[in-house]
């Protein structure tokens, strides 16, 4: 995985409303971020809860990487993820109240070569909510492919 490249949770858009956005790094092991930029790695079943004021990752399925020696490898481990202590507590008081999640959206490499994940302050949406954004995305896609036929 190079720098433009990125996992992403595409189906995160369409399942929820982002209300806020944090960059956040992640506790890794060194074969992990190895097989991170390999690109071996599932984001979409992920989601972040508190444990003792500490914001964690469960589910972020990172392969094994092959040439490590590591016998005890766990791919669907909690991980620590790293924000400020303000940005933990904003982020544990509004992820209390009913309807708002948090959910990491991207993982990717930031231009230090160090791991970030991009978490979303997020509210599920409705069903015709859903529908609204199926409808917004076809009538862009007509639109663009019209343009197209133009030129």
């Amino acid at each position: 995985m190079t720098t433009s490249q990125a996992i992403v949770n595409r189906k995160a858009k369409f399942e929820y409303h982002f209300l806020d956005k944090y960059e956040a790094g992640i506790q890794l092991a060194g074969p992990e971020v190895k097989s991170l930029r390999l690109g071996n790695a599932n984001i979409n079943d992920a989601y972040c809860f508190f444990r003792n004021q500490e914001l964690y990752i469960r589910n972020l399925y990172i392969a094994e990487y092959k040439l490590a020696s590591n016998q005890d490898y766990h791919n669907r481990r909690d991980r620590k993820l790293l924000l400020r202590k303000e940005e933990l507590k904003k982020l544990e008081r509004k992820s209390s109240e009913k309807g708002l999640t948090i959910i990491p959206y991207k993982v990717y490499f930031n231009d230090r070569g160090l791991v970030k994940i991009k978490l979303a302050l997020a509210q599920g949406k409705r069903l015709y909510d859903k529908r609204e954004s199926i409808k917004a995305k076809d009538t862009k896609r007509e639109l663009e492919r019209l343009s197209r036929k133009r030129f």
